[in-house]
């Protein structure tokens, strides 16, 4: 069963997937939706859930960072505002061009636009940023590289006027897909249902035989049989990376 951790959980958890947000922005709305998507489909990840924030990003929030496959950065409105999101994205971005991670930016209620040219809210966050860290403008610059790369990546715009519900969907799927895994959760569980079913159709039918009966329990194991066929082809999406790794190793 998929999980979720906050900063404070302990280190031998494993996660997937990182999701980089601005928390008075979305994590009651937009991204605990997404969360609860990802999890419904399985996928281990990692959201942080610490309110009280630091002004150093911490050492168990970079491994995190470091340790998942890919991470998916929600950029709103005040994502710029935040210090510690701009670190955390330094990071996603480290690890994407060090290790391969993949990222997936998503612009929430903003302009993809803003975010890559550091306009609109995004212009006065980056003044009290030159303001407070007037010693620091390397650092400052490293956050508007780091946005403009992040921004120019394939990602999802959210202000397509389309349902939101219907748009986590796809990004969950999008997910899915880029770990290069399927879900069959879904299918596991009717399968698990229908067998429970057969069973109890083939005690009736040897207590009652009929021919009712009979092509009751036939109907269902063929059901079974229809939904067992169509996992074994999503699960054939996988054989050509496994495949290629058994080629490897051999």
């Amino acid at each position: 069963m998929a999980w979720s951790t906050s900063s404070s959980s302990t280190p031998h958890q494993k996660h997937e997937v990182f999701l980089s947000f601005r928390g008075e922005d979305t994590r009651y709305t937009f991204t605990g939706h997404l969360h609860a998507s990802l999890t419904r489909l399985q996928v281990n990840t990692y959201i942080d859930y610490n309110l009280q924030r630091g002004e150093e990003i911490s050492s168990s929030l970079l491994r995190a960072i470091e340790e998942a496959k890919l991470s998916v950065v929600v950029f709103s409105k005040n994502y710029g505002n935040s210090k510690w999101c701009l670190d955390e994205l330094l990071k996603i971005l480290e690890c994407k061009n060090m290790r391969g991670q993949i990222v997936l930016p998503i612009f929430y209620d903003i302009d993809p636009s803003h975010v890559r040219n550091q306009t609109g809210t995004y212009t006065e966050a980056f003044a009290k940023h030159e303001k407070h860290l007037q010693g620091q403008m390397d650092k400052v610059q490293k956050w508007r590289v780091a946005l403009r790369e992040a921004a120019n990546l394939s990602g999802w715009d959210c202000s397509v006027n389309r349902m939101e519900s219907e748009l986590i969907e796809k990004i969950a799927k999008d997910v899915l897909e880029k770990l290069n895994r399927v879900y069959v959760g879904d299918l596991d569980q009717q399968i698990a249902k229908l067998e429970q079913l057969a069973q109890l159709q083939h005690q009736f039918l040897q207590n009652i035989p009929s021919l009712e009966n009979v092509r009751n329990h036939r109907a269902t194991v063929q059901r079974i049989t229809e939904l067992k066929m169509e996992r074994s082809v999503r699960m054939l999406r996988l054989l050509p990376t496994c495949f290629h790794i058994w080629r490897i190793q051999t």
